[in-house]
């Protein structure tokens, strides 16, 4: 039977990058169980490290004893944003009062993906609008815990640019405007292998890999 990681998130394409990561040294990922009807902890410390940290200590501490807790803060980074939308990206849109119906914008092809992905997309987009430096990070900092204490924080980016209108359907996030110069194909056009392979989380989770080893023994 494999040892198990437990997440601490309910994102399925989180769960689903971390899984794929996982099985690399043999671990099971799943999410923590009972964490939907737990209160979560405030997200308010400036960094990601501070964030993955905190959730990591804070999540270990209502697992079962003795389990293996990761959480990760990631996000992306715009340089001609200043580093925005950084550790506010899951709720970019929100914090602007941004919420236009994403149905009014048929065209981006986005009506399957989720409605707070796609408002934030449209605000970055809007606040992109005729910038022609468009250099931007994906940037994912993974902490693991047990019993509040912090065993290991590592950290993965990926560069890339911002794209004026969305590619791809895979994916979730910014990826379908994350284009990757080098594959001539965003984030939410690639294979989730190769996604693992590339990405900002699989880079992240494969520094984790030799202190997973080490539990392992």
């Amino acid at each position: 039977m494999m040892p198990v990681l437990h997440a601490a998130t309910t994102n399925p394409g989180k769960l689903r990058d971390f899984s794929v990561a996982a099985a690399e040294c043999a671990f099971a990922v799943e999410p923590l169980p009972g964490l939907r009807e737990m209160r979560a902890p405030d997200e308010n410390a400036p960094t990601f490290e501070g964030n993955a940290g905190l959730k990591a200590e804070y999540y270990s501490r209502l697992a079962p004893k003795g389990a293996l807790v990761l959480a990760d803060d990631s996000g992306l980074e715009v340089n001609a944003l200043g580093g925005a939308p950084g550790v506010r990206s899951a709720r970019y849109a929100q914090d602007a009062g941004y919420a236009p119906d994403p149905e009014s914008r048929p065209d981006l092809g986005w009506l399957g993906a989720d409605a707070v992905d796609i408002r934030n997309n449209l605000y970055l987009l809007e606040q992109l609008r005729g910038v022609a430096q468009r250099a931007a990070r994906y940037r994912c900092v993974l902490a693991m815990a047990r019993d509040g204490a912090i065993l290991s924080i590592v950290e993965g980016s990926v560069e890339g640019e911002i794209l004026t209108s969305p590619r791809g359907t895979g994916g979730f996030g910014y990826d379908p405007l994350f284009w990757l110069p080098e594959l001539g194909r965003t984030m939410a056009e690639i294979h989730l292998e190769e996604k693992h392979r590339l990405s900002h989380r699989g880079r992240a989770f494969r520094a984790l890999l030799p202190r997973l080893r080490q539990i392992a023994g």
